[in-house]
Formats: C-alpha cells, sequence, structure tokens
C-alpha cells in the first residue's frame, strides 16, 4: 500500500527557532538545494508515521509577504506557485505579537495554517503564560507549544496536521477589517473570481488585500487576469476613498487593523504570571551593546576566535601532517617503481593529503562560528557594526555575510540577499571576496608557519585584518562611485541569548566540513591529478653530459660526502630537470613574466593559474611542484621546509602571495554564486577588478619591500 505524501511549508520570522524545530521534524532525513533561479538556500526534509510522509520545505525567515528582500519573494512566490498542502507558522512564544502578524498574512493565502509555538518553555521561564486553546479559537487555526531544541511537542502538531487537513472546513481563516475596507474587499475578490482560471491560480482574498495595500507585485500578476485594468482602476478607486474616510494612507489602515486584532486577541489569551527580577538578555546587552564598548568586544571575540582555533588546531594538523608523510613512505616502499606508485604518492597524497590536513582548522572555526550565531551575539554583532558600516557606506546587516564569508563565500554572498535594497546586496557581495574563507586558511598557515615562525597566528590574523581592511576600502569607493546612495534603515529584532545545543552545533559544523571534504574528494583530487599529469609528462632524463658536471660540481664543494648523498643530490637535480622540461614547466615558463615583478617564479605561478578553481588546490599543487609526496627522506620533512629551502622563496615573497591569494576572485563556486546573484556584468566587473588589484598590490608591497630590504 503506497503511503500519502503531504507537501508541508515551513515558515515565519527569523529567529523564531525555525531552523531547530525543522531538525527535530526531519532528523538527518533532509537536503539542501536553491530554490529555481536562484541561490538562495532551500531545505527539504521528510518524516515518515504511519501512511503518510511529510515533505517539509523550509522557506527562508521573513517578516512579511510584501516582498522587498529576495528572500521574502521566494517564499512569497513558492506558497503562490506550489501551493502546499499546509503551513506551519513558526512562532516566538515570548514575542508573540511581533510574530503572529506574518500568521494573518497566511491565512489570507487560502491554504491551511497551523501556528506553532515554538520556545514555548522560554516564554513560561519568563512568566508568560499563553491559552493556546483560546488562542486556536480567536484566530480559527491550531496552535500547539512546541520546543524545537528538544523536540517536545512534534507528535501533537503532526496530529494537528492530520486533524486539519482532514476537516479543512473548520478553519477560518482571515480576519475581518472591518465593513468599509470589507465591502471594497469584497467588490475586489467578485471581480477577480470572474477569471476562473485566474483565481485558481492566485487566492482573490490575499489578491484583493495586497491591492489595496499599493503591492506593485499585485498589480503586475493583474496582467494576466482577462479584465486587470478595471480590476487596477476599481482598487485604486477603492484606495482613494478609503484614505479619505480614514485620513491615512491604506497601508497603514490595513495594518492598524491587523495589529489591533492582534492586541486584542494577545490580551485575551497571553497572561503574564510573574515578572522576573531581571532579564538576562538585558544585563549581558548592557555591556556587548554599549555604545563604546560594542567594537571593542566585536574585534575581540574575532581575536579569540582565531587564537582559539590555531592554537588547538596545531596538534591534530601535525597529526594528519605525519600520518600523510608515513603513509607515503610505506606506499614508497610497498607499491613497485611505476607511474602508478607516482600518481598515488605525487598526485594524490601530495595533492588532497595535503588539504585534508587542515580540516582541523576548519572544523574548529565553524564550531566557533556555530556558537556565536545559535547563542545570539551575530545579531549584536550587526547592531555594534551599524554605525562603522554606514560610514562606508555598507549597511549593518551586512555583517553577516561578511562574517559568514569567513567560512565560505558561496553562503555569505547568499546571506546578502536578506538586504532589502538592490545597491546593498551587490555593494555587500562586491567586497566579501576581500574576506578570508576557510579555503584560503590553509595557504595562509602553510606560509606563516614556513617564513613567519615566531608567531605564525599573529601572521594570518594580521592578513584577515588586512581583508577587512580593504573591504571597508572598496565599499567606500564604490559607495562613492558607480553605486552612489545611502544605506537603507537597520531595522532588526534581537534574539535573547540562548544555550547553544550540542545537536545543532554538530550539524551545522557537520554540513560546512563536509562541504570542505567534498571539495578534497572531488574538484582538488581531480586538479591534484592533472597537476600530477602535467609535471609527469613529457617525460625527460636529465643529459648524461650534464649529470657528469653536476657531480664533479657538488664533488669539488663536499669532498667528505658519501655515495649516498651524491645520489640524492643527483636524484634531485634529475627530478628539477623533468619538472622544468614538464608541461607543467612549459606553462609556468611562459607566464613567468606576468608574476615576475611580484617575486613570483614558475613554479608560484602555476599554483596560482590551478589556485583559480579552489584556494586549497594551491597548496596540494605546491606540494606536487615540490615533491613532498615522494618517499625520500629530504621530501618527506615537508612542504614547509621544502619552500625554505628554495632561494626563491623569502618572507617578503610569503607575505606579497598571501595577500595575492587574498585579493585574486574566490573559487569557481563563489563566482558562479555571484554571476546568479548579480548577473553577468557585475561578475565580470568584479573578476577583472579584482585581478588587476590584485596584482598592482602585490607589485606594489613587493618593490616597495625590495627597496626596503624587509623580508631578504
Amino acid at each position: 500500500m503506497s503511503k500519502k505524501k503531504l507537501h508541508i511549508a515551513l515558515a515565519g520570522n527569523p529567529n523564531s527557532g525555525k531552523t531547530t524545530l525543522f531538525n527535530a521534524l526531519t532528523g538527518a532525513h533532509h537536503k539542501v538545494g536553491n530554490y529555481p533561479g536562484v541561490t538562495v538556500e532551500k531545505k527539504e526534509g521528510q518524516r515518515i508515521r504511519g501512511d503518510r510522509v511529510y515533505h517539509f520545505i523550509d522557506l527562508p525567515g521573513i517578516y512579511s509577504l510584501t516582498a522587498y528582500s529576495i528572500d521574502e519573494v521566494v517564499a512569497r512566490d513558492f506558497l503562490l506557485d506550489e501551493k502546499p498542502d499546509l503551513i506551519i507558522d513558526v512562532l516566538d512564544s515570548t514575542n508573540l505579537e511581533r510574530h503572529l502578524y506574518l500568521c494573518l498574512q497566511f491565512q489570507e493565502l487560502g491554504i491551511p495554517v497551523i501556528g506553532a509555538l515554538n520556545m514555548s518553555d522560554e516564554a513560561e521561564a519568563k512568566g508568560i503564560k499563553i491559552d493556546a486553546e483560546a488562542l486556536s479559537r480567536i484566530l480559527g487555526i491550531p496552535m500547539v507549544k512546541t520546543i524545537g531544541t528538544h523536540g517536545t511537542g512534534i507528535d501533537f502538531l503532526l496530529d494537528k496536521v492530520d486533524e486539519t487537513l482532514e476537516h479543512p472546513q473548520l478553519l477560518d481563516r482571515s480576519i475581518r477589517y472591518g465593513d468599509e475596507i470589507e465591502a471594497k474587499l469584497q467588490r475586489l475578490q467578485t471581480l477577480i473570481n470572474l477569471d476562473e482560471h485566474f483565481a485558481a491560480r492566485f487566492p482573490s482574498r490575499w489578491l484583493a488585500v495586497k491591492l489595496l495595500e499599493k503591492d506593485a507585485n499585485a498589480y503586475e500578476r493583474l496582467k494576466d487576469h482577462s479584465n486587470g485594468p478595471s480590476i487596477a482602476a476599481e482598487a485604486r478607486d477603492a484606495i482613494s476613498w478609503l484614505e479619505k474616510h480614514y485620513g491615512k494612507d491604506n497601508e497603514i489602515v490595513l495594518s492598524e487593523q491587523r495589529y489591533g486584532y492582534i492586541r486584542g486577541a494577545v490580551k485575551e489569551c497571553i497572561k503574564i504570571v510573574k515578572k522576573p527580577d531581571f532579564s538576562i538578555t538585558e544585563t549581558i546587552d548592557r555591556v556587548i551593546m554599549h555604545p563604546v564598548l560594542s567594537m571593542p568586544i566585536f574585534i575581540l571575540v574575532l581575536w579569540a576566535m582565531f587564537q582559539i582555533t590555531f592554537t588547538l588546531g596545531e596538534y591534530p594538523m601535525a597529526w594528519l601532517e605525519s600520518f600523510f608523510s608515513w603513509l607515503s613512505g610505506v606506499l614508497y616502499q610497498v607499491l613497485p617503481e611505476s607511474g602508478f606508485r607516482s600518481l598515488i604518492i605525487d598526485g594524490v597524497i601530495a595533492g588532497v593529503g595535503g588539504v585534508l590536513s587542515f580540516v582541523p582548522l576548519i572544523i574548529i572555526l565553524f564550531f566557533l562560528l556555530s556558537i556565536l550565531e545559535d547563542i545570539g551575539y551575530m545579531s549584536r554583532a550587526a547592531f555594534a557594526t551599524d554605525k562603522f558600516l554606514h560610514t562606508f557606506g555598507l549597511h549593518g546587516q551586512s555583517i553577516f555575510p561578511m562574517m559568514l564569508g569567513f567560512g565560505c563565500s558561496v553562503p555569505a554572498i547568499m546571506a546578502a540577499r536578506t538586504l532589502k535594497s538592490r545597491r546593498d546586496r551587490i555593494l555587500t557581495i562586491l567586497v566579501i571576496p576581500f574576506i578570508s574563507c576557510g579555503a584560503k586558511l590553509p595557504v595562509y598557515v602553510l606560509l606563516a608557519a614556513a617564513f613567519f615562525p615566531d608567531n605564525p597566528a599573529l601572521m594570518v590574523m594580521t592578513i584577515y585584518g588586512i581583508g577587512v581592511v580593504l573591504s571597508l576600502i572598496a565599499a567606500f569607493v564604490l559607495n562613492r562611485t558607480i553605486l552612489r546612495g545611502d544605506p537603507t534603515p537597520f531595522v532588526m529584532e534581537l534574539p535573547p541569548y540562548r544555550a547553544p545545543t550540542l545537536r545543532g552545533i554538530i550539524w551545522h559544523v557537520w554540513d560546512k566540513t563536509r562541504e570542505y571534504i567534498k571539495k578534497a574528494g572531488t574538484v582538488i583530487l581531480a586538479a591534484s591529478i592533472l597537476i600530477w599529469a602535467i609535471t609527469t609528462f613529457p617525460s625527460s632524463s636529465l643529459p648524461e653530459s650534464q649529470q657528469e658536471a653536476l657531480k664533479v660540481s657538488y664533488l669539488a664543494e663536499h669532498p667528505e660526502s658519501s655515495q649516498e648523498m651524491l645520489d640524492q643530490y643527483l636524484e634531485v637535480q634529475a627530478s628539477e630537470y623533468q619538472l622544468a622540461h614538464s608541461l607543467a614547466g612549459i606553462i609556468g615558463r611562459t607566464i613567468e613574466p606576468v608574476f615576475k615583478p611580484l617575486g613570483f617564479d614558475w613554479k608560484i605561478a602555476v599554483a596560482m593559474v590551478t589556485g583559480f578553481t579552489a584556494k586549497e588546490v594551491i597548496v596540494s599543487t605546491l606540494g606536487i611542484l615540490y615533491g613532498v609526496g615522494q618517499g625520500e627522506s629530504e621530501a618527506s620533512e615537508g612542504l614547509r621546509v621544502a619552500l625554505q629551502h628554495d632561494p626563491v622563496w623569502n618572507p617578503l615573497v610569503a607575505f606579497v602571495l598571501m595577500l595575492f591569494v587574498l585579493v585574486i576572485p574566490p573559487c569557481f563556486a563563489a563566482q558562479a554564486t555571484i554571476r546568479a546573484e548579480l548577473g553577468w556584468s557585475w561578475w565580470a566587473f568584479s573578476v577583472v577588478t579584482l585581478l588587476v588589484f590584485g596584482w598592482l598590490l602585490g607589485l606594489a608591497v613587493y618593490q616597495i619591500g625590495i627597496l626596503a630590504g624587509v623580508g631578504l
């Protein structure tokens, strides 16, 4: 017997605990993708119970169905076009009056709605007692108390889903706006329903309300109605009459009617049984949100985050490096000399293994970012930096995408969709590449450890800081040139501080780390094999005459050398000759003149080219080019030592390379996201300006460093 599948949309305001409730409903049985046509994250999951399959779609957190941001557009269009069987509106029980506004809008869509009174435990702790049954009777929809973090109320919620879908006639889905407004709405609904095909696509009640609210999208949709122009004219006449009658803008009139209805419902159904002596959130915010202390605290939090990341990550990273070095040595002894052995050791292990060594750092960084997000500090960071960011033309809410950029540029760019102004979105997305993502971290750590061993963490933090400064400078310049204008006002709800759940943090960390490991097993593996191939072929042998000359020269300089030391020296020279005459060597020497003014040789040039696919590939490329996958003793010392022994490298070159990696365009995935969000022209502008600026910055720093004799 086949199971009945129900499509249920999970919706609600930001900070309502929607994600935790979604996880409680679906467990691990969900997938992440994008909504068609946009790079807005789409989460879907399932739960099987009895003869039913509940398919949940987690909509972006929104405040209203009057769409301004991309999030709101996606949520509105999904509900109108996909028409799910039911909407579960996730409501913050501690702030019910504000959250019910969106619930009333859902009720006008003609889709069954259930209210999930989430975080009911926090409401009770604050002395807020909600009569869910009374609220259900007043609003005409089921209201269920839930605690998403604990999974409390899930079964009862699903019972209500079944009951609601079996008896939809019991629902009274929309509020009354008063006789004058209702008369106008009824007239518009009658006209809309004359076109049956159109009325089947768009709920007449919802559309009539939106027309009276002067919603531009509603008037745009009317163009598909057979009598659209006359309905639009009727709506404008109704608006004119109502505004004269009430003496105020019609949007305000409808909003006041909703809030009046909500206040009446809240007064009837909510009682404050006790008032806490103090609020922990308010107490902490007196310090965290202090006008003077907020910015220093924000900087201190970032400093602590990176200090913890490098301090704790140093040991497991060293263990992984030792493991891959040991594995290379074992395979070198076990496998017979062949192209396959070279591929496995010099290609796969040297490339992918080098990147996987940095997984502990990525895990720790994502873990700390998840804690900051879950406890509610990210919202405070936005408020703390709002005034400062306005100085550079950025919106206060831009701090969210910028902080996410420390993890990965792709979700950071996607997060800019929450900004309501297109100008603010463009400006934020264009400066995100200056924020150092997790993929750049392995490059920084490698070079900092090799050439700034006294305090590598400080050097890495310096590069991160330079990236933030450059992003602000770029925003300042763009705001006063091609993106002139003032940021939109910053209005945002501050959630109360909440203890993060271990389950939620583990899920976030696993979700992000999985993507990093997945990239290592796909993109970086493919790149490593390709790099191994172009460094191995065509095969070239060191001419005997040149070999003899090198032998004589070496013995003259090292008369006490043993035969083993001589053989090792000649083998290294043979490898260098092979590499120089391989396809990689030919490519590198061809493009070397472009990078030479920055102090880079052909090997670094090759690594820069391959690094355009993903920044982690730079490490794997250098590992292959410097032969650290080989089982020889000098190679097994690691890539850091190999770089230190190369005369091309010095602290100045390492610093310039870190700056160049910081500035050049992000990985292909991030570039694809920029193109999807902003279009081809802005993507091309981003790529060209980052390449030109990165080269000019590297040139300036290197040449000034040479003149000053720094780092040589």
